[in-house]
């Protein structure tokens, strides 16, 4: 193999890789940095293939490992709606009941305002360290294994993919939970029980994942999830606000006993901390354009601004207008038309389809470039049928799981606790601090131990209490229970 670079000006430069096997095929990739890229095409096999890009200063640098999928290529708008898909999913319609109920009007708007603060730093955080010592590191696990080790790269890989298989998990709940909720406006007979919706949203979620080769090829479905995404919260919203006029004073009460209290809050605080951040920051900076940095930071800026504006608006409303009584999935309380309940609901379905697809590219990835071909393009007939076998299998244990267990609000503890609180908080500060340890003063030195010991405990606290709220809730309710 050999790699060659040349430079037509100062703000322009074209990498090129390119492999030639045994038996004269290749696999090329190229890159402009004013813009232009082909496909990165690298074989799953070559596990010491570097490939070339730009870093913040226009010099090359190596990326961490080789890949199956497209890196480099997104405008930084695209990660921008990326990240903001992930934060207005059909889980905005939970939060009403599940941050707002626990924590009443003064913390849990306090809450969501200082957790958006907190994650938009952690994540710039992380953006900052996707580039040490000449290399580019395109996976959490590459990043920390490059810090730390080998153990903890072992450790990060499960802490991610736990994190990532919960919210996918999740996604199919939520996805069955819309279904059920389309057919029961027009048919309460009981006779399309969630279990059942559960099994078909899996399958349609199969069924886009095996069309959709790598992230960077969402493109225009992300305009379709914005404007689903849009559908929903927008008649929400309306509904909502109908209902909060027209219905009698409310009752804002923290509901339950003192003790309940002390874990519910806990959990909900876990569930803040869930609402803004995927678990999976280097990956997706891995499709942006260089300047890698600034374009990741203009993206996060647009997800902790213009995107969350939508997530405040659906969350507050949905509080203000039901109270304590508001449902964990809030099309199930408000009134109106039953076909515009409906377009809610349906949208909030295909949007999930999308996000769900999001959160499970680090799990395609890994099994692309590890198990896949490396032969032909992404529509060759053996890859087509490689992922249909492999994503397959992964969509449906994630069904299976979702349909023994469907209890939305714990899962949304559960994963903040285990490990969006290590990833998001926890690793970052002190990821950072590794790596600039000599470049902080003091008083910045104290700061980011602040948070690793903070967000720790945290994390021990949020996983205790989702544990606990699991155990009441698997007595109340059976397996493949019918919610």
């Amino acid at each position: 193999m050999d790699a060659s670079t040349s430079s037509a000006s100062s703000s322009t430069q074209h990498l090129y890789l390119q492999h030639r096997q045994d038996d004269d095929t290749s696999s090329f990739a190229s890159f402009t940095c004013s813009g232009e890229r082909a496909p990165l095409l690298l074989l799953p096999g070559e596990k010491k293939i570097m490939a070339a890009t730009a870093d913040e200063k226009g010099e090359t640098v190596d990326v961490s490992e080789d890949t199956a999928h497209q890196i480099s290529v997104d405008p930084w708008y695209q990660v921008g709606f990326i990240l903001t898909t992930g934060v207005n999913s059909a889980y905005v319609l939970g939060y009403s009941g599940s941050i707002m109920v626990p924590l009443g009007w003064i913390a849990g708007t306090i809450g969501l305002i200082l957790a958006a603060a907190i994650s938009m730093y952690a994540n710039a955080l992380l953006a900052r360290l996707h580039e040490i010592d000449g290399k580019r590191h395109i996976r959490y696990r590459d990043l920390a294994g490059h810090i730390y080790g080998r153990k903890m790269y072992a450790l990060t890989w499960a802490l991610q993919y736990v994190n990532l298989f919960m919210i996918n998990t999740g996604f199919i709940i939520l996805a069955g939970q819309a279904l059920k909720a389309t057919y029961v406006l027009f048919r309460d007979d009981g006779l399309l029980k969630l279990p059942y919706c559960i099994a078909i949203s899996g399958f349609v979620c199969a069924l886009f994942a095996f069309g959709i080769p790598y992230l960077s090829a969402l493109r225009i479905w992300l305009g379709f999830s914005t404007l689903f995404s849009l559908i929903y919260i927008v008649i929400a919203f309306v509904l909502s606000l109908r209902d909060g006029m027209t219905t009698p004073a409310r009752d804002y009460s923290i509901p339950g006993a003192h003790s309940s209290r002390v874990f519910t809050t806990i959990g909900a605080v876990a569930n803040l901390v869930f609402a803004y951040n995927t678990g999976m920051l280097p990956e997706i900076q891995a499709t942006i354009r260089p300047p890698v940095v600034k374009n990741m930071e203009k993206a996060l800026w647009f997800q902790f601004t213009i995107g969350s504006v939508p997530l405040y608006a659906v969350i507050f409303m949905g509080y203000w207008a039901y109270g304590s009584s508001t449902s964990s999935y809030l099309m199930n309380s408000v009134n109106g038309p039953v076909w515009i309940k409906a377009v809610a609901n349906i949208s909030a379905f295909l949007q999930t389809v999308i996000a769900l697809h999001i959160f499970a590219s680090p799990m395609y990835e890994f099994m692309d470039t590890r198990f896949g071909s490396g032969r032909g393009g992404p529509f060759a007939f053996q890859n087509v049928m490689f992922r249909v076998m492999v994503r397959g299998g992964y969509l449906t244990v994630n069904t299976l799981v979702a349909a023994i267990l469907p209890f939305l609000g714990d899962f949304m503890s559960l994963t903040g606790a285990l490990s969006t609180f290590p990833l998001t908080f926890v690793l970052a500060n002190h990821m950072y601090l590794m790596v600039k340890r000599h470049k902080l003063s003091t008083l910045q030195k104290c700061w980011h131990w602040l948070n690793v010991i903070g967000f720790s405990s945290l994390a021990i606290a949020a996983a205790v209490a989702a544990l606990r709220l699991i155990m009441v809730d698997s007595s109340t309710y059976h397996f493949f229970a019918d919610l």
